[in-house]
Formats: C-alpha cells, structure tokens, sequence
C-alpha cells in the first residue's frame, strides 16, 4: 500500500428515552404533518376523503426507507473516477484505507443500485425519520400563486438538519472497524454538530475543524459540538501543518471548507486509531442521504402529488442529491418528467462560473483529483452567511449529472435569500437556516412566474434545517447591513490556473 502523507482521500445504543415517549413523539409529528399538507387534486382524492387524516396515516405507514439508493446505477454515462494525483491513475481501494473503514470504501466505489442500511443505524433513525413533507399553504396565499408549494423538512433532527443522515452511519462503520476516533471540518457547524452526535451515541471521539468565519459567527454550534463531546479547533488552526501554511499566507483568513478539509485529512493520515470522515461531496455520502427523497416519493404518492420541480440548495451537494437523485431515477426511467434545480450563493458559484475539470477536493492538495466543477481548489470565497455552501467545488456526482443535461443551475445572492426568508418565516413560522434560504429564494421566484403565468405546478423544496443558531445573520439583515459579496473573475481566473492539468 502506498504511502498516503502526500496523497489521501478525503451497535444498538442503549435507549434513555422508553419506547412510549418516540411513539408519543412520532404521533405528534403526524398530527402536525397531517394539518401542514393540503393537496388541491380533486381528481386525485376522492371529495370524500379527510386529506389532513389521509396524510397523518401515510406518514406513519411509510416508514423509515430500509436501503440507501445510489444514482450510478441509473445514469446513461458512468462519472469519471478520481485519480491519483501523482501518476493520474484511476485511485484504488487501498489507496483510500488510512481515512476510511472498508465499507465506506466500498459504497464510494459501487453501482449496486441499492444498498441496505444496517439496522443499527435505522434504530438511531428512528429518533427523527420519517421527517415531514409540509404544504406551505401561507407562503403561497402570501405569494398569491395558483402554485402548490412543499418542502421536506430536515431540521426535526438532533442536529437540527439532514447530515445526520450520513454523521450516524459513517460513525457505525468506523465502530465495527475499531476505530476510536473520526476527525472531520465544518463549514457551518451542521457537520460538525451531526457528526458529535453520531459518535455521542457510538462512543467515538471526535475532532472538528470550524471554518474561522462560522467559529466566530456561530459560537452556539461550536458549544452543541462540545456539548455532545467534541473537540472543536477555528481553521486555519496552528495544529496542522496546513494551517500554519494558510495563517502565514494570511494571517486574518476567513478559512474555507477546502483549508478545514486539508487540517482534518492532514491529522487522519498521521494517526492509527483514526479516520476522516466527510460531510458532503463524495459518493457515500450522497446516497445516505438519498434516504430523503425515498421518503418523499412515498410521500407525495400518498396524497396524489407528482413534482413539477424541484429545488435545493447546493454547496457540496449532500442535501441536493439526497432530495432529488430518487426523482431522479423515476425522471430516467420516464414514469414522472420534473426540473430538477440546484441554487448556490452568487459569491461561490461553483456550477454556474467554474470548470469542469480534475481538481483536489482540498485546498493543500492531499486529496485525489475529481472531476468536478471547481472554482479552483485554492479560491477562498468570500464569508457570506451560509457557511456550508462555501465549497470551491461540487460534488462529482452532481457534477456529472449537471453536465449530461438532467439539471440545471442557478446563483442568488444573499440578501435576496434572506428576504425570503423573512417572508418564509414569517408565513410558515420557520426560521430557515442560511444554506436553504438560496433554496427558499428560487421558489419564490418560481411560485412568482407561476402567479405570472397562471400555472398551477407542483413545486417541491429542500428545507435542510432550521437556522436557530444563524439568528446574527438575520440580525444583520433586519439591520440593514447585510451586503451582497462579490465573486471576483479575476481571483477565479488565479484560482482555475493552479488546478492539475489532467489529459483525459
């Protein structure tokens, strides 16, 4: 096995909570699902009908899906594979062993359609999943639009979004290697958080690199990482050789997902009895997540619903590809025809201004080159307010799919996110956190040609968690000194002129 200083890629738990309490729990939550989703289909369901207890019952009868889906299988063309990016040759598995257990190598590599989910990974689903499709039946008398708006909310988990989804499996298979810790970075501190749960429950331990522009902004998802148990260090950090590099460059740097990417592979790398696990962007991760859309095709099936499109946010992609690679299949297999939309911030616009091309997924450049689009793998953008979509690249997978034509792309800057925000918010009553606002901006607008147009589409969003730990970002915006940050060509252009030149 080659040595990987230079080059690497990124149990039953016993219950607190008595069996009575989660049934209470999931009741509640069907109640409320069943009063949120009112779907206007009088050809669909019978007049007859109680839609709100028809939705309720759905709910608890879909359960929890048993095996995650994986978009390879499907697609017309396989996605490239990464390389090495010394002798850019295709990577192996074992080139991937000092960060991941065997089994999340295996998912990375596969085109099995379908893979099981352990059941003791379903058992800690349970805290939270099935999660709600709700109607936003105000937002739409609001928006004054013959449009049918619903989003699937992510944020009734632990964490407060969907990366718990991959943080409890990816915890599980590091278990039953024997590891004893996992070190990861975060942009936003959603992974950070997921992540300290997941080992909470597994009794792992856990290291995190905070993006320094979130460390300072969100103290509160810095103290919920700490509250379950992890270490938390702002990137760039003077423990790793990387940062030392970055600070010395610029000592005042924002740091980005790309800095805390190389922070937490560079300590993985270096230690036995530790591994690296990743929030978003590879392969394993989308398809845990995928677990969202399988939901939600059940879901909308159960009250008549067909999507005429669908939106997500998109930084590395996780929560995108988890909504919509399920549709994705029905859509490839010509049962249902939706848009399928990924938005990103305007300030890192990774789909919509980068290159498709081989590049690191960090910013040292340890790990193999992907085929993705980049913005360049030492772009360091700007600290808006959505930490987690500050990713210089996208995720291959999604990549490879926006590059066969299956979905489009938008940017939106960030005071128009927060605008809709406050008009979801205040609608809804949910306070969005920053990520899916970009999610929340494209569907207004949506829902604004349809009032326009007169058309009356099925519009479905990813709402991937709440912002109750974003609220200075909102201040600021309530203020009035929230600004639209930039995207600099120039600093792309200095960027994209570093990456490896690959010869397909």
């Amino acid at each position: 096995m080659m040595m990987m200083s230079h080059c690497v890629f990124p149990v039953d738990p016993p219950s607190t909570l008595s069996p009575c309490f989660h049934s209470k729990v999931r009741k509640q939550w069907s109640q409320r699902f069943a009063l949120s989703v009112r779907p206007m289909h009088p050809k669909r369901v019978s007049s007859g009908c109680n839609v709100r207890a028809t939705l309720g019952d759905a709910d608890k009868s879909i359960g929890i899906p048993r095996q995650w889906y994986n978009v390879i299988a499907d697609l017309p063309i396989k996605p490239p594979p990464p390389l090495h990016p010394q002798t850019f040759e295709p990577i192996k598995p074992d080139d991937l062993s000092p960060l991941f257990p065997d089994e999340l190598i295996r998912q990375e590599i596969t085109s099995d359609r379908f893979i099981d989910i352990p059941d003791e990974v379903l058992d800690v689903y349970k805290l939270w999943r099935p999660t709600p499709l709700i109607r936003a039946k105000r937002l739409e008398k609001l928006l004054d639009t013959p449009a049918r708006i619903y989003y699937k909310y992510e944020g009734v988990s632990p964490a407060g979004s969907h990366k718990p989804n991959s943080a409890v499996p990816q915890a599980w298979y590091n278990l039953q290697e024997g590891v004893k810790n996992v070190v990861t970075e975060t942009g936003a501190g959603q992974w950070g958080s997921a992540l300290a749960f997941a080992c909470s429950i597994f009794g792992l331990g856990c290291e995190v690199w905070q993006v320094r522009a979130s460390y300072d902004s969100k103290p509160y998802r810095r103290l919920m990482m700490q509250t379950w148990g992890a270490k938390v260090h702002p990137s760039p950090s003077m423990i790793t050789e990387a940062g030392q590099r970055m600070l010395q460059e610029d000592p005042s740097s924002p740091g980005s997902l790309g800095i805390a990417i190389s922070e937490a592979v560079e300590v993985a790398a270096k230690s036995a009895d530790t591994k690296y696990c990743l929030g978003s962007v590879l392969n394993h991760v989308l398809l845990h997540q995928s677990v969202i859309g399988e939901e939600c095709i059940k879901q909308m099936e159960a009250i008549g619903e067909t999507p005429d499109v669908i939106i997500g946010c998109t930084g590395g992609g996780s929560n995108f590809a988890g909504l919509s690679f399920p549709f994705l299949r029905e859509k490839l297999n010509n049962k249902i025809n939706p848009v399928i939309r990924a938005v990103e911030p305007s300030a890192c616009p990774s789909l919509t201004k980068g290159v498709y091309a081989y590049d690191y997924g960090d910013t040292a450049g340890m790990t193999p080159l992907m085929k993705m689009h980049t913005l360049g793998h030492d772009f360091v953008p700007d600290p808006i307010h959505a930490g987690g979509l500050r990713y210089h690249g996208m995720a291959p997978l999604i990549s490879h799919v926006y590059d066969l034509g299956l979905m489009e792309a938008i940017s939106i800057p960030q005071t128009e996110c927060f605008q809709g925000a406050i008009q979801f918010a205040r609608s809804e009553g949910l306070i969005p956190a920053p990520e899916p606002t970009h999610a929340i901006a494209a569907t207004i607008r949506e829902a604004i040609r349809c009032r326009e147009s007169g058309e009356a589409k099925v519009i479905l969003t990813a709402m991937c968690g709440h912002g109750h730990f974003d609220l200075p970002a909102y201040e600021k915006y309530l203020q009035g000194n929230m600004v639209d940050l930039s995207f600099s060509e120039d600093k792309v252009k200095a960027s994209l002129a570093k990456i490896p030149q690959v010869i397909p």
